[in-house]
């Protein structure tokens, strides 16, 4: 029996497959595509290709330096419906306008099983690159520019990932559009190592647990890492740099890290921390922004331990009735702004540290209260509490504050972006 199958296991196999070259200029692709067999390699010369394409069989198609497809104004310029199909080298343009249908330079059904996306231009079109519903598809090293002739919420995003367990997107350059990446109504998904310019948020998170965000730069974008009604996320070693608004936010997100990340510049707040529990923030650094992290919305049984809060205007908004440590087993975190004694020489403060007073809090309840700042009743409230502990409100305490900040690494190609970035609303 098996001898009779071998000729058939022979055929279909890759040992029979064929490599292709098309030459531009031979008219529209997609009856090359459709000639070719599953596992053939069809490889484009330079020049312009007709779109768009739909490659609905196991097979490579990748393009020499200068290979360009374009999908003049309709649908999504390369749709990918099977499985273990490759798209590589190609300049990707010219996707309609469609939302409802997610116009996209490369468009991944929910057949095309792990996909691979990687190494291409893809530019100008609605969407960059749409997962959808393709497992363990992988998005690697494509450099993707999206629209810029819409207001930023009626552009697409540069990757958008819907329930595509297992999908990675990585080492991928994106600029413009709404969105770096979407992710909804997925899990176990990893997006690292990929950098993110002139967008709303670098990355947006959407009832997507069991995932991870790491080694991502966010340069000069509305909001860095948005984790939203997600749990058990792992935000690990990412920058976010002159963002405006927040550079790590967890919205109602639950049981997950994060660590060794640096928020620095013009943002808001380096980190908002809304309605999210059971996580441990630890060992990031938060400098430069109006506030340093604001913790609301009753978020309870969180770690927080060798941070750093530099130089912010208020290093921490809370509102409590009652004292909430942060620290963890006998480590707390850097404040800049506390003038701490270490007699024992252990790199840890001799008394614990509050990083707010009565003042803060009657301010953010009553912000019409900033006209007396620098009153002399104002001054006495604040002398009170230094002289007179017992009348400090409930809030944070750190009993172990450190006294070295941690200093996460940035490249001199990092920094080099971070000059050069000019938002609008980054404040000289």
């Amino acid at each position: 029996m098996w001898r009779a199958l071998i000729p058939l296991l022979l055929l279909f196999s890759p040992l029979h497959a064929a490599e292709i070259s098309v030459a531009a200029g031979q008219g529209a692709l997609q009856p090359i595509i459709d000639a070719a067999r599953p596992g053939d390699v069809v490889t484009l010369a330079p020049g312009l290709y007709e779109g768009p394409v739909t490659l609905n069989k196991p097979l490579t198609l990748q393009g020499q330096d200068g290979a360009k497809i374009d999908g003049a104004g309709t649908g999504s310029v390369i749709t990918v419906d099977a499985a273990d199909v490759v798209v590589r080298g190609l300049t990707i343009t010219g996707s309609g306008d469609d939302h409802e249908a997610i116009d996209s330079g490369v468009q991944l059904t929910r057949a095309a099983r792990g996909a691979v996306v990687e190494n291409n231009v893809i530019r100008g079109n609605l969407y960059g690159i749409d997962i959808h519903g393709a497992r363990n598809a992988v998005a690697r090293g494509n450099v993707i520019e999206g629209r810029q002739d819409r207001r930023m919420n009626d552009r697409g995003n540069g990757i958008y990932v819907w329930n595509a367990p297992g999908a990675v997107v990585e080492r991928n350059d994106i600029r413009w559009g709404r969105d770096g990446v979407f992710v909804n109504a997925s899990q176990r998904n990893i997006f690292r190592d990929n950098l993110f310019r002139d967008l709303r948020f670098a990355v947006h998170y959407m009832y997507t647990h069991d995932s991870e965000v790491a080694g991502n730069v966010s340069v000069g974008n509305h909001l860095g890492y948005a984790i939203m009604y997600s749990d058990r996320v792992q935000v690990l070693n990412n920058i976010s740099l002159r963002d405006r608004d927040h550079g790590v936010m967890l919205n109602f997100a639950n049981g997950g890290d994060v660590v060794g990340n640096l928020v620095r510049g013009g943002a808001e707040k380096c980190s908002f921390i809304y309605n999210s529990h059971q996580n441990l923030i630890a060992n990031n650094r938060f400098e430069g922004c109006d506030i340093g992290i604001h913790f609301t919305a009753g978020s309870e049984r969180n770690g927080i331990t060798g941070n750093a809060f530099i130089g912010s205007r208020e290093q921490v908004k809370y509102v409590g009735t009652k004292d909430v440590e942060w620290s963890v087993e006998g480590r707390g975190n850097y404040w800049s702004d506390n003038a701490a004694f270490d007699l024992n020489g252990d790199s840890i403060g001799d008394s614990p540290y509050r990083p707010n007073d009565l003042m803060d809090h009657i301010l953010w309840s009553q912000p019409a209260a900033a006209a007396l700042i620098g009153s002399p009743a104002v001054q006495l409230i604040r002398w009170s509490q230094s002289s007179f502990p017992a009348v400090l409100p409930g809030g944070v305490v750190d009993s172990f504050p450190l006294l070295v900040p941690v200093a996460p690494e940035v490249t001199s190609e990092v920094a080099a972006l971070e000059q050069a970035a000019r938002p609008p609303w980054l404040k000289e």
